[in-house]
């Protein structure tokens, strides 16, 4: 299966926030790249990992996230 854009909603109020995910996700086998809209709350991960996954990582952040869907 091929790598998709997943897109989540996550609690970030500043650069610390964004930051924090991305250490976490930084450093994980399988995401190819991760772009976080900080303003409007977003992250968005392209990888071949499910949407599941991802979301178990951002939730090891202590933020709040939802999925959104995966972006076309």
């Amino acid at each position: 299966m091929g790598s998709q854009v997943h897109e989540f909603n996550v609690e970030m109020t500043c650069s610390g926030c964004s930051g924090a995910v991305e250490r976490v996700l930084g450093n994980k086998a399988g995401i190819e790249n991760v772009k976080i809209d900080l303003p409007g709350k977003k992250v968005f991960v392209t990888t071949p990992l499910s949407s599941d996954e991802i979301l178990g990582y951002l939730k090891k952040t202590g933020k709040s996230c939802t999925y959104l869907g995966t972006k076309k």
